[in-house]
C-alpha cells in the first residue's frame, strides 16, 4: 500500500524554518562592521532629556487661574446671619460644668461622674430599703425566733442549766494552766527517743496537748454552755 503523507507537511516545514534562528548556537550569519567615523565620543552615553515643548504644542493640564478682580456671583437664598442670630438668642444658655481639683498643679476632673456629687438623691426610691432586704431580714428574724423556741423547749424537756460565766472563766483558766504545764514537760523531752518508753511518753503528751487545745477552743467559741443533769 502507498505510504501516508500529511496534507499539512509543507505548512509544518514553513513554520519550522520561520521560527528557526541560525545564530542560536554558532552566532549570527553576518556581522556589521563599525565605521571609523562612528567612534565613541565624550558624554555620548549620558541620558539626555527630551526638548521642552511649547505651551502651544501641548494642551494645558490645568485651567488658567482667574484674575484678581474676578468676583464670582453667589446666589444666597437664605439669610444665614439672621438665622444664626435668632438661634443664639432663643437657645438656652450653657450651664457651667462642675469640676473637682485635687492637686496643687490644678489637675481636675468632672465632679458628677466621680461619685462625689449627690446626683441620686433626687430619685423617688432614694434611701428606701429594697424589698428583698426586708424579706431576708424577716426570714432571719423568724428563723432566730424558731431556734430560740426550740432551745427553750429542749431545755424544758431535759432540764438543762447554763454554766455560770464565773465558773466558765475558771475552767478556761485551769485548762490553759494545764496546757502550759504539759507543754513545759513536752519541751523538756530529750531529742533522741531511742526507747519505747520515751516514744510512748511523747505520744501521750501530744494527745493531751491536742485534747486541751480542742477543749479551750470549744469553751472560747461558745459563750453559753448548757449542762445536763
Amino acid at each position: 500500500p502507498l505510504r501516508y503523507i500529511s496534507k499539512l507537511r509543507e505548512l509544518v516545514k514553513h513554520e519550522a524554518e520561520k521560527n528557526k534562528s541560525p545564530w542560536k548556537t554558532i552566532g549570527p550569519a553576518k556581522v556589521a562592521v563599525p565605521s571609523p567615523n562612528d567612534f565613541l565620543q565624550k558624554r555620548s552615553k549620558e541620558l539626555k532629556l527630551a526638548p521642552k515643548k511649547k505651551e502651544q504644542d501641548c494642551k494645558r493640564l490645568l485651567p488658567l487661574l482667574p484674575p484678581r478682580t474676578y468676583h464670582p456671583v453667589i446666589h444666597i437664598k437664605k439669610n444665614f446671619i439672621n438665622k444664626n442670630a435668632v438661634a443664639v438668642i432663643t437657645r438656652e444658655p450653657k450651664k457651667p460644668r462642675h469640676f473637682c481639683v485635687d492637686t496643687r498643679q490644678g489637675d481636675k476632673y468632672l465632679l458628677e461622674p466621680s461619685g462625689l456629687f449627690p446626683k441620686y438623691i433626687k430619685k423617688k426610691n432614694y434611701g428606701v430599703i429594697p424589698k428583698y432586704v426586708i424579706r431576708r431580714n424577716e426570714e432571719m428574724k423568724r428563723e432566730e425566733e424558731e431556734y430560740q423556741a426550740s432551745v427553750l423547749e429542749q431545755l424544758k424537756k431535759k432540764a438543762m442549766k447554763t454554766l455560770p460565766e464565773e465558773e466558765r472563766t475558771n475552767i478556761l483558766k485551769a485548762l490553759k494552766k494545764k496546757w502550759e504545764e504539759i507543754n513545759h514537760a513536752y519541751q523538756g523531752l530529750p531529742i533522741l527517743t531511742d526507747t519505747s518508753y520515751k516514744r510512748m511518753h511523747k505520744e501521750e503528751l501530744e494527745l493531751q496537748l491536742t485534747q486541751l487545745e480542742h477543749d479551750i477552743a470549744a469553751i472560747e467559741k461558745h459563750k453559753i454552755i448548757y449542762i445536763a443533769d
